[in-house]
């Protein structure tokens, strides 16, 4: 059985700021595949606490910095493809051959994807013709949490 209690916040793996287990059920044999931590308010707060702390850092990163970091993380994820597509497969209940094609390869689409629209992305660009010496600038805005 897997053991995935700890959150991984601010680059390192933690403990939970408050224990909440929670048995994950295996839905094709109905057993416990793994225990896990529900996180609390407190664990969201950490986590985004850490975010903010390393904002200034990565929001002044280049774009090639991130296309690097994303091609890398697209190479982990491929080769770790198999690991992901047995916890899926655990976690689901779904056949292996299906986590594998469906899921896994869903994510590996997701990352190149994000990956040929940061290519693409123009960061600056002109206001118009009307204002040739204007320019549109994107720039990061701030911390989001996320529950997916």
């Amino acid at each position: 059985m897997s053991d995935k209690r700890q959150f991984y916040i601010d680059g390192r793996w933690t403990v939970p700021a408050q224990s909440n287990d929670f048995e994950v059920i295996d839905p094709s044999t109905e057993e416990v595949c793994a225990v896990i931590s529900l996180g609390s308010d407190a664990d969201a707060e950490a986590a985004v606490a850490a975010a903010r702390r390393a904002f200034d850092q990565w929001s002044q990163t280049s774009k090639e910095e991130r296309l690097t970091l994303l091609e890398k993380l697209q190479e982990i994820y491929n080769e770790r493809s198999e690991e992901m597509a047995a916890a899926i497969s655990s976690e689901m209940g779904a056949p292996v051959a299906l986590a594998r094609t469906a899921q896994c390869g869903s994510g590996a689409a997701h990352i190149k994807s994000l990956i040929r629209t940061l290519k693409n992305y123009e960061f600056e660009k002109p206001l118009g013709p009307h204002a040739p010496d204007n320019r549109i600038l994107h720039e990061p805005v701030g911390v989001c949490a996320l529950i997916t």
